[in-house]
């Protein structure tokens, strides 16, 4: 009954029927802060196993966790077993973990960078982003090719262009349809090589978290909408990651963005893909 009530809202609010697959909810952790250091959360990297991951704060501070899953493979418990700091000194929000290292994202100026290294060379268009909306979010697919697409595209019926790095050099990818007041704010290749993008929009009742999965090799420009949450269904979700369990099932772990402010949560969402 509860799968059956899961699916019927992801239709209702906005889910896919394209191909008989929708986003089933499974468990959302809070992670407390006791010291005040840990938050403004914005990039997750869940570990092959499900049992760890790496989350990025958008202070530029990374910790490394510890999940607990209960018999039925569900978050039960997280908790924080290392952090260091890396001294960025701009605004990190997207991090990327796959063939030829570990990358970071800034907000702004908007630029990709090695962590612990040297500043990927740039694109033209990452100098005229605003300081607060620029490359949100960061992927990188089985290839090692990295993905980048600004928090906001200028014009309210303007896509979002997705930035590829290949050979040394950044281009136009492709081209993100934007639809509603929906933003990016995190994005994971999944182990079927397809797009997973993480949106939130803002109300006045609170966060609304969307997700649609594009095919980037086939190029079509219909993506398939897994999920459209209702106002404070969850917190400020900002960072995905996409992987397969050991019963052959694609996850979507996502991590929320407290911002540091009381009234909002660290929060670990996680949903299955049926």
């Amino acid at each position: 009954m509860f799968k059956r009530f899961t699916f019927a809202i992801a239709l209702a609010f906005g889910g896919s029927t394209a191909d008989a697959q929708s986003l089933e909810f499974m468990s959302a952790t809070n992670m407390p802060d006791p010291l005040g250091t840990f938050g403004g959360l914005s990039a997750l990297e869940v570990s092959p196993d499900g049992l760890s991951a790496l989350t990025l704060s958008d202070r530029g501070h990374i910790f490394d966790l510890a999940i607990t899953r209960d018999a039925d493979n569900n978050i039960s418990d997280v908790q924080v077993t290392r952090s260091k700091h890396p001294k960025f000194k701009h605004d990190t929000e997207g991090l990327a973990i796959g063939k030829g290292g570990t990358f970071v994202s800034f907000e702004g100026p908007g630029q990709v960078r090695e962590l612990g290294g040297k500043a990927l060379p740039s694109h033209p268009d990452f100098k005229t982003m605003a300081p607060n909306s620029a490359l949100e979010a960061l992927a990188i697919d089985q290839a090692g090719t990295l993905y980048t697409l600004p928090e906001r595209s200028g014009e309210i019926d303007k896509p979002f262009p997705l930035y590829a790095f290949k050979n040394g050099a950044w281009s136009t990818a492709y081209q993100i349809p934007r639809n509603g007041p929906f933003l990016p704010v995190g994005a994971d290749f999944g182990p079927d090589g397809l797009f997973y993008l993480l949106e939130r929009a803002f109300t006045p009742l609170g966060f609304r978290t969307r997700i649609r999965r594009f095919d980037l090799i086939k190029n079509t420009q219909k993506p398939v909408e897994l999920l459209r949450t209702y106002p404070a269904r969850h917190d400020n979700l900002e960072g995905l990651s996409v992987w397969r369990d050991a019963n052959d099932d694609i996850r979507l772990t996502m991590v929320s963005d407290d911002n540091f402010l009381p009234v909002l949560r660290n929060e670990i969402v996680e949903y299955i893909l049926r």
